[in-house]
């Protein structure tokens, strides 16, 4: 497009309007109306947005167009790419090299040698006179075309440059881009370049694909809401971290877009702020990330994982924003699409190469059969001919003695064919062979008939196309970053308790900062604190470093939300002199500094008796009434585990309608919630409680998970659920602690198979099993009373007749340290475990039913004045029916 150009000359010709120019001084509102258009337009098609055509922003086009004019198969110097690149790019050199290193950076188009700087670490490329470029096989290949190729003129119309590139690859998508324009920004993700190649395949063939990012600093991405790369999508990358020892993390590749540096400095900064707990860092990266975590002693590594993610760049949200140049506008559509494009492109040049090349193929049948024709008649010889006055005569001579055969002819003889048949040269006429010739025009016209057979078959060529491509260059571009679903981390369980609360119950103040009252407990400044009074009401406000809360403070803890599993058990009297309730309940979600209560809310109301339980224990009470007449019982017992757990807004059951002297605790409660379900989750290998995944059973107090490895390892741990598994996981299930493992092993350092029997040791910690020596490998295990093994032999034991072994009489239970006892001394080929002879005997218990979600409390009037109560009309009804 065309731009304006701010000179005096415009100004005289009045292309500002006449308000806007006074006194020959043109204002900047005037400019702005102008040629602001005319800027954002030429940033967005010329400078940050790529073309849906080959997947280039113009300065890439010319820098690649540069390279191949230079292209001889050698390096060039960088800074000699940038000179030739400026005879196209008005841009100057620091734009040309910075272009051309993110290029070579991308390992796809261009071969480097040199120093070109490190994507893992941030480090820079060398200066351009020291670092060296080619175009790679694959760009020679897939990109250029001068035939298929449209051109216009450079800037200053000195050279010719291309429209577009005739790529024949998706590029755009397995690149990436991105760029901010004026008003518009750019941002597409790299893909993957085999699963390209075989997207463009199922598309070709009418079927459906999925296309998600692939980065080459690798880490694992979650995609659920890739939504094809459109804005408004969003995706979450991370960082690989693993677990050297129980005091070391190391990550290993980190998230697309940070670097080495900038992840170490989140880290600090995280451990600055108290968010997480670490002793050093240690960075060793080199060709491969290498990032040693040093925890604290005593310090989860589970946690500090969860933490990293929740508080770093170890977990990066990236936005996408797929938009592109199309038809010399910016447009906006998935990945999906652009994939669609560039297939049905590379069909289309496909088809145009070979139509091209069918042309010439024609053109050199054509003049084949003249020549053979003018050589074999001998035209050349004819005496009308040699005796022509001029060119015209001797032109029109020869046209005239070829007409018997212009018939047989793909296309009519011109001045042109003729003029070139006089220009041949008596040695080659001398030279000429018809039966060469012969086979000359066969073997073309055998080609023309491959290529229209092609033609035909477009679509089947074009994927044998790109198979050809899977084939020569896929090798070593599989995917780089997993796919994997990541469970949302709740900050407030992960976070280091930096802070220490407190509180002034006198003056009624909380905080961090109130070192000389009473400590509550220890806390982290994104935590949020529960307050109960002694009236009845309550709030829930974030930790800070003072704040006031009320003189009559209850009780103060850190809340934890949608947490049904903190039951608070209360009794309370409803007014000055009103009845005595009682009820439990769980606070799952408030309005933050928002004032709630729990009784009923009338004025006088107060808590007589308050317990907080984090597994729902229910409490026992011994009520002692105020002497009355009438009473006939004035001390009873209260059991809340015969109240159901019950919303906050609930009344509760009636406890008594007269004055309680004193309610002390008889009896500490266990939980009436019942065993937790866990359930482990494959994909992001965690345990959870939200019914995702494999039912691992009901679990209460000490009951604990257990956990084979590939590796040869069993860890054993709790059920909490922000435990981390490692990858390789062969069985994970409820422990029984009265079970004999029985494993099945190959010693490398010895060569034979092993087997051993043992108890689980229950010390939580990852334990090995089969040996520490290199190679030795884990091959089977099971849980069965009387395992059976069959061993059949290979190599020079070929022939040898298969043994049966019944371990339990082959070898004791022995330590999981002990080695075990060699199988055979004759080499195995093979080991396949067999029905046992003894069946254990296992009673299958029934499935519980489900409680009844419905409780009836007991009339405790009838505890206090037997049979001879008060008519039911006095008092409000003694007996509730409460439901979950």
């Amino acid at each position: 497009m065309q731009k304006a150009k701010m000179t005096e000359e415009n100004i005289n010709k009045e292309e500002f309007p006449k308000e806007e120019k006074k006194d020959g001084i043109v204002y900047l509102s005037g400019m702005y109306q102008q040629w602001f258009l005319d800027y954002a337009s030429y940033v967005i098609l010329e400078r940050a947005v790529p073309y849906v055509e080959d997947g280039f922003k113009p300065v890439q086009r010319r820098i690649l167009h540069a390279m191949s004019i230079m292209d001889d198969g050698r390096f060039n110097k960088v800074a000699n790419i940038i000179g030739q690149t400026m005879q196209y790019h008005p841009h100057g050199d620091a734009s040309i090299g910075d272009a051309l290193v993110q290029l070579g950076q991308k390992e796809l188009l261009i071969d480097c040698q040199g120093n070109w700087g490190n994507l893992l670490t941030g480090d820079g490329a060398a200066a351009p006179r020291y670092i060296e470029a080619r175009l790679s096989k694959f760009a020679l290949d897939v990109v250029f075309n001068p035939k298929t190729t449209n051109w216009k003129l450079s800037y200053d119309g000195r050279n010719r440059e291309p429209l577009a590139l005739p790529v024949k690859f998706p590029l755009l998508l397995a690149q990436g881009v991105e760029g901010i324009a004026v008003g518009l920004a750019c941002k597409i993700l790299p893909h993957n370049f085999i699963e390209l190649i075989d997207a463009s395949i199922a598309y070709l063939r009418g079927e459906d694909f999925m296309l998600y990012p692939d980065f080459p600093t690798g880490g694992s991405g979650d995609f659920t809401r890739y939504n094809d790369g459109i804005r408004g999508s969003s995706i979450k990358v991370r960082a690989k971290i693993e677990k050297k020892d129980s005091k070391t993390l190391v990550i290993t590749e980190v998230p697309f877009g940070r670097t080495t540096a900038s992840l170490i400095e989140s880290i600090l900064k995280a451990n600055d702020k108290g968010k997480i707990k670490i002793r050093k860092i240690d960075d060793n990266t080199s060709d491969k990330v290498e990032i040693l975590i040093h925890l604290v002693p005593g310090m989860s590594s589970d946690k500090t994982i969860d933490a990293l993610f929740a508080f770093t760049d170890c977990e990066v949200s990236i936005s996408p924003n797929s938009c592109i140049i199309e038809h010399d506008k910016p447009k906006f559509i998935g990945v999906s699409e652009i994939l669609k494009i560039n297939s049905d492109q590379t069909v289309a040049l496909l088809k145009l190469e070979l139509e091209i090349r069918r042309g010439e193929l024609e053109e050199a049948w054509h003049f084949s059969s003249l020549e053979k024709i003018f050589i074999e008649e001998r035209i050349y010889k004819d005496k009308q001919f040699e005796d022509s006055a001029n060119m015209d005569e001797a032109v029109d001579h020869i046209d005239m003695r070829l007409t018997p055969w212009k018939p047989k002819l793909k296309r009519e003889v011109t001045r042109e064919d003729i003029l070139k048949l006089m220009e041949i040269r008596m040695a080659r006429i001398l030279k000429f062979n018809t039966d060469k010739a012969n086979d000359h025009l066969l073997a073309i016209e055998a080609e023309i008939e491959e290529i229209n057979n092609k033609i035909a078959n477009i679509i089947p060529f074009t994927i044998e196309w790109f198979e050809r491509l899977r084939t020569k260059y896929g090798k070593g571009r599989e995917r780089r970053t997993e796919i994997r679903n990541f469970e949302n981390i709740v900050a407030s369980k992960v976070v280091i308790a930096n802070e220490k609360l407190y509180v002034d119950r006198i003056e009624g103040f909380m905080g961090t900062s109130l070192k000389k009252a009473e400590y509550i407990c220890d806390c982290s400044d994104i935590d949020d604190v529960i307050v109960f009074r002694k009236d009845g009401t309550y709030i829930v406000s974030k930790v800070s470093e003072k704040a006031f809360i009320g003189k009559n403070v209850l009780h103060v803890a850190i809340f934890k939300k949608n947490d049904n599993r903190t039951i608070y058990n209360v009794v309370y009297r409803d007014g000055k002199n009103g009845f005595v309730y009682m009820k439990r309940m769980a606070v799952t979600g408030v309005t933050r500094d928002k004032e709630y209560d729990l009784t009923q809310g009338t004025p006088g109301s107060r808590i007589m008796y308050f317990s907080e339980n984090p597994n729902g224990e229910a409490e026992v009470l011994r009520v002692t009434l105020k002497p009355k007449p009438r009473i006939k019982k004035l001390i009873f017992e209260v059991d809340f585990s015969e109240l159901a757990i019950k919303g906050r807004a609930s009344m509760g059951n009636i406890l008594t309608k007269f004055e309680i002297h004193k309610i002390a605790l008889k009896e500490k409660g266990v939980s009436t919630l019942g065993g937790r379900k866990i359930w482990f989750d494959e994909d992001v290998r965690r345990l959870n409680s939200d019914n995702r995944g494999r039912y691992l059973g009901e679990f209460t107090g000490d009951d604990m998970i257990f956990v084979i490895y590939k590796n040869g390892e069993y860890l054993i741990c709790n059920f909490d659920l922000s435990n981390h598994f490692n990858d390789g996981i062969l069985l994970i299930e409820k422990f029984d602690p009265g079970k004999i493992l029985t494993a099945v092993y190959f010693d490398a350092e010895q060569s034979f198979y092993y087997v051993k029997r043992f108890e689980i040791d229950e010390s939580q910690k990852e334990t090995g099993f089969i040996g520490e020596f290199p190679g030795n490998r884990l091959v089977s295990f099971t849980w069965v009373s009387h395992p059976r093994l069959e061993l059949v032999f290979g190599g020079k034991n070929e022939g040898r007749e298969p043994e049966v072994i019944d371990v339990d009489e082959f070898i004791g239970i022995k330590s999981y340290k002990a080695k075990g006892k060699r199988l055979s001394i004759y080499e195995i080929s093979q080991i396949n475990e067999l029905e046992p002879t003894v069946v254990d005997e296992e009673v299958e218990e029934p499935e519980e039913e489900p409680k009844s979600n419905e409780i009836v409390i007991p009339d405790i009037e009838d505890l206090l004045f037997g049979p001879d109560k008060p008519g039911e009309n006095e008092d409000p009804p003694n007996q509730m029916t409460l439901e979950f």
